[in-house]
């Protein structure tokens, strides 16, 4: 699981790093890309590495909670950012808090999260894990929807009917 999360941080990080040399009329585009991997890696993360840490780490709850609020923070910027034409006010500058947010999140996270988590986990839970993020990257959404309850139970329930449903909305549309 931990390498499967670390790829997709390196992939929103390239994402990011593409962003910066782009010309303003070409951000759009990849604030959609990086939305996509973000909403699907948050989805996974919620649903199978928060857990894991609540039942695993001395004081996985408070650790969890942390982590989870930053997702909240991170999808209501993206939500913001969907709405703004990326020449506009305020997308620069959303823009930057976002890659600033979420690169605090990737270092806290591989740091002290999933070094705390494999130390008490076995290789075959982290293993077992590891595909249910691979599961819940197919499933998940692929839009930001910061009014979703955060529990890892409603997310897995959920993520496959509202994936589908983003899925159309993008295909319709021709984002991502």
């Amino acid at each position: 699981m931990i390498a499967e999360l670390e790829a997709d941080h390196r992939e929103i990080q390239e994402i990011f790093a593409r962003m910066s040399l782009a010309p303003a009329a070409g951000r759009k585009d990849l604030v959609h890309e990086v939305t996509i991997a973000l909403v699907r890696h948050s989805m996974a993360e919620q649903a199978h590495l928060y857990p894991a840490v609540r039942a695993r780490i001395l004081d996985g709850d408070r650790l969890a909670d942390e982590e989870v609020a930053d997702h909240a923070r991170v999808e209501r910027m993206l939500k913001d950012l969907e709405g703004r034409p990326p020449a506009g006010a305020g997308f620069g500058r959303l823009l930057r808090t976002l890659v600033r947010e979420v690169g605090l999140h990737i270092q806290d996270e591989e740091q002290r999260l999933f070094p705390a988590l494999a130390s008490v986990a076995a290789p075959e839970e982290l293993e077992r894990l590891g595909e249910q993020v691979r599961a819940m990257r197919v499933l998940a959404p692929t839009r930001p929807h910061p009014d979703l309850p955060s529990s890892p139970t409603a997310r897995r329930l959920l993520a496959p009917g509202i994936g589908l449903v983003d899925r159309v909305r993008d295909y319709v549309s021709g984002r991502g």
